[in-house]
């Protein structure tokens, strides 16, 4: 889902250094609920921070005043190259067959691999083909809805526009669990925030992007899940 730019509210990326939030964007932090076997069932606000006009979110992962920068980028010549594809997310969908009540995309270039999309039976590529069964789709929709890089999305049919959560206009510091505890994950931009790359471009403007916050992704300022220890993919 496309959303149109909003006047006071952006990103902007700085070159080698943190993103720049403008407008009074609502800071919180979110951390991920899991089931008794770590499974990622939703999320929670945990944390709401002081509304500022203006301020600097770490990019480079060294802060130690996260989730603020603190120029630490610049003592460790933290190298934030953007290589994110930045072709329109419709021109890199692919459909999943077999769905039947709904149209489920994924642009697996934008997938940080959060683990909302399966449990530790089955997958949302399994799940798609039993969408015939009310409650199989309503639990798609969930999971794709809980996605937060929106590399998931909905339809209910063919050629019908996507449907995306209403998502307040806020920066989501998130804290992600996995078998060694709780870790860092990206940040989330929701509500259709603009987000400038370094080199004044725009990235797409849509209701769900994670930016790297670790400065370890390879698709900068994107998130690609390199801020999760060595392991399992999740479910």
């Amino acid at each position: 889902m496309i959303l149109p730019p909003l006047h006071d509210q952006k990103i902007v990326v700085r070159k080698n250094g943190p993103y720049l939030v403008y407008g009074r964007v609502q800071l919180v932090r979110r951390t991920q609920v899991v089931s008794e076997y770590g499974e990622p069932l939703t999320w929670q606000t945990v944390e709401v921070y002081p509304v500022r006009e203006v301020y600097a979110l770490c990019r480079c992962g060294k802060s130690c005043k996260k989730p603020f920068c603190d120029g630490t980028h610049a003592k460790v010549g933290f190298d934030g190259t953007e290589t994110a594809d930045v072709r329109p997310t419709a021109e890199r969908q692919q459909v999943y067959p077999g769905s039947t009540g709904v149209v489920v995309k994924m642009d697996q270039a934008l997938c940080t691999n959060a683990g909302f999309c399966g449990t530790r039976h089955c997958a949302i590529g399994e799940l798609v083909a039993q969408t015939h069964d009310t409650a199989v789709r309503s639990l798609v929709i969930a999971m794709i809805e809980r996605c937060p890089a929106g590399a998931l999305t909905y339809a209910m049919a063919p050629g019908e526009p996507d449907i995306e959560p209403d998502l307040p206009c806020q920066v989501a510091v998130t804290t992600e669990i996995t078998d060694q505890g709780p870790i860092d994950g990206p940040l989330w931009v929701m509500g259709g925030i603009p987000v400038e790359r370094a080199d004044k471009q725009p990235l797409e403007t849509r209701n769900r992007v994670t930016l790297c916050s670790c400065g370890l992704s390879k698709t900068k300022p994107l998130c690609d899940g390199s801020h999760r220890p060595p392991g399992p993919m999740r479910p």
